[in-house]
């Protein structure tokens, strides 16, 4: 079965004398959600999260909102990969296996 795995967080930094972004650890909360045929929405996030990292075992797409439906035309994920957002807190992300 695949998955997406989902880390909550209040804000991201830029570490001191570079440019690279990073987020706060420990994360607020963790979701891990079946990503299947159908789409599948997480959980809402938590009242203080601002910025979520994504990660997808498994091709897939994915959309955001108060109660999302992801279609395979939704923003693609390749496989492996982990990306950022910015989501408004109580909102839910929702993905459904892509080719």
């Amino acid at each position: 079965m695949a998955f997406i795995y989902i880390t909550e967080h209040t804000h991201s930094r830029v570490v001191q004398g570079g440019l690279v972004p990073v987020v706060e650890m420990p994360p607020l909360a963790t979701q891990k959600v079946a990503n299947a045929g159908a789409t599948t929405q997480s959980a809402a996030f938590n009242a203080a999260t601002r910025i979520v990292a994504i990660h997808t075992d498994s091709i897939c797409s994915i959309e955001f909102g108060a109660n999302p439906t992801a279609t395979t035309s939704s923003r693609r994920l390749a496989a492996g990969t982990t990306e950022y957002f910015q989501v408004i807190p109580g909102d839910k992300v929702a993905a459904i296996l892509n080719t």
